[in-house]
């Protein structure tokens, strides 16, 4: 079952969920290698196995696996990194900034793809996790390389259905 048959099997109170989908898929601000990266890596940033399984077969033929495997790695590698940061961002003893993470982060400085997209994905599961500290990095890298803010809220808008959906369907499955 592909990503639009998935999000067909939310209730009805989730049709704006389900329509947003579709948005999604139809998305032309972003291409399609940052369009199926995002669905991607929001989709294992979810941690929802039914909506994962949805959007691999969503995006099964039409990323690179190098693309694929960058859109996987920027999931896993924010899943650590969006808690480090974000409890460094809010403990009130600012002594922990100082300290150095000691976390391996290797996939940041080589994706295997192309910088930009691997940092919109890391930002898109980052705003998922809400670490203001990861989004205002990851921001601002994409804007000192030129991105504008419509692709910019355009992945973010990826993040929030994608939550969404995995949200809906784990209290209704």
């Amino acid at each position: 079952m592909a990503l639009k048959e998935f999000a067909g099997t939310l209730p009805d109170f989730a049709k704006d969920i389900r329509l947003n989908v579709g948005s999604l898929l139809n998305e032309a601000v972003l291409n399609d290698q940052r369009k199926y990266g995002l669905l991607l890596a929001c989709a294992h940033g979810t941690g929802h196995k039914p909506l994962v399984e949805a959007t691999e077969a969503e995006v099964a033929g039409k990323l690179s696996p190098e693309a694929a495997n960058a859109a996987r790695a920027a999931a896993a590698v924010m899943a650590m990194n969006n808690v480090y940061y974000r409890f460094t961002h809010l403990a009130s003893n600012t002594e922990y900034r100082n300290l150095p993470a000691k976390l391996r982060m290797n996939v940041i400085g080589a994706p295997g793809i192309d910088k930009v997209d691997f940092e919109l994905f890391s930002l898109a599961v980052s705003a998922m996790n809400g670490c203001g500290m990861c989004i205002d990095s990851h921001e601002q890298v994409l804007r000192k390389a030129g991105v504008t803010a419509e692709v910019i809220q355009a992945s973010v808008r990826v993040a929030s259905v994608m939550k969404a959906v995995a949200t809906i369907h784990a209290a209704v499955a």
